[in-house]
């Protein structure tokens, strides 16, 4: 049993090890439940329906609604973890991008949204700064994840540079299927 036990800690440990942030203490259950599933994305916690879309004047919807269950203040729905000031942050939630100010890759939307996710992965396996999913080099080099969306902010050899974490594409993590008949 000890042996089980210790195998199981070093074939988790690489993820542990690559943890970015506060969101390492957290396990799957901390945002996803399948048995008590709020919504078609199996999340653990209920949408925050108290915090308004200043562009909509509805409460957000979607995976930034279970970002801001927790990452909102108590009096506008959420759990008071590092609340997000909409003066001091990017634009999220959003239906559609307005392509004047702004080129999203087709992998940052949600269908089609601009959610949080658009710019942060929060699953501990993000080793990037603030979960961000472009490496910024500890937040010292902000504008590989600018040139991302905005690329006429940068030259053109920034933009051919990023590339994205993507913990959400289980794809790279299956192995091939051999069916026997």
């Amino acid at each position: 049993m000890k042996k089980l036990v210790v195998m199981l800690a070093l074939a988790l440990m690489p993820a542990a090890a690559l943890a970015a942030g506060p969101h390492e203490d957290l396990d799957c259950t901390g945002c996803h439940s399948l048995h008590s599933a709020e919504g078609k994305i199996i999340f653990a916690l209920k949408a925050n329906t108290v915090d308004i879309n200043p562009r909509t004047n509805t409460p957000y919807q979607g995976v930034t609604a279970l970002c801001l269950s927790c990452h909102q203040t108590e009096a506008k729905g959420g759990q008071d973890i590092i609340p997000v000031d909409r003066h001091m942050s990017h634009p999220f939630g959003l239906e559609k991008v307005n392509p004047k100010v702004a080129t999203v890759p087709v992998e940052l939307l949600r269908e089609g949204r601009f959610e949080c996710i658009g710019c942060h992965d929060p699953h501990p396996s993000n080793p990037n700064y603030k979960y961000l999913r472009v490496d910024t080099d500890g937040g010292s080099s902000i504008t590989n994840f600018c040139v991302v969306c905005h690329p006429m902010k940068a030259d053109a050899q920034a933009v051919k540079n990023s590339t994205f974490f993507n913990s959400m594409d289980e794809t790279k993590f299956a192995a091939p299927v051999t069916v026997t008949k």
